[in-house]
């Protein structure tokens, strides 16, 4: 009756490793660091159209190219310029706020458009300051971008240029309407 069978003998020794694990790991979860912040992550885009996964949690990020697992290659996507519209026809003179036509046209074109995501820039003409026209073709890009949302397009980028990308030359007035125009490029697959 003192003597275990070696079925036994392995069963305790089991059982004794697996309480010793369950301390050692108690000890080591009372030790650990608590998580504390948030992390922030997503997909974003270059000028290429190419796609980089990212990730920050408030003191270090970083970002990775995303891949095909089969080939190895950047994923890239298809972009193109769908629209340029002159703001004239969007918005009154010297606003960010869109005309009732301006929005219903753009509510149109972003219902049918068909990417999955859009980058959409603002550009004026260099009538003004260029502090001035950085902030007016932010607004206007905001508005349009704001339209396009509210209609459920993905919006992966808004940014104002002011006058520092002009089509045309600032010295006329055919050249200055123009320049003032809202560019919606589409990334589709």
């Amino acid at each position: 009756m003192g003597r275990f069978t070696s079925t036994m003998q392995k069963v305790m020794a089991g059982a004794a490793l697996v309480a010793g694990l369950q301390m050692a790991t108690g000890a080591m979860a009372q030790n650990a660091p608590e998580i504390a912040g948030k992390i922030e992550w997503g997909v974003w885009i270059d000028d290429d159209g190419c796609m980089h996964w990212w990730a920050d949690g408030g003191t270090e990020g970083y970002m990775l190219d995303r891949v095909d697992p089969k080939t190895g290659k950047p994923i890239c996507l298809k972009k193109n310029t769908c629209m340029v519209e002159n703001t004239d026809n969007l918005f009154a003179a010297d606003s960010a706020k869109l005309t009732h036509d301006g929005r219903r046209r753009l509510e149109g074109f972003f219902t049918q458009a068909g990417a999955f995501g859009y980058a959409i820039y603002g550009h004026t003409d260099s009538r003004a300051s260029d502090e001035y026209n950085i902030d007016l073709s932010q607004r206007r890009a905001a508005s349009v971008a704001s339209v396009a949302r509210s209609v459920g397009a993905t919006v992966e980028r808004e940014i104002g240029f002011g006058e520092r990308n002009p089509v045309a030359s600032n010295s006329s007035a055919a050249g200055m309407q123009q320049n003032r125009r809202v560019e919606v490029i589409c990334y589709m697959w």
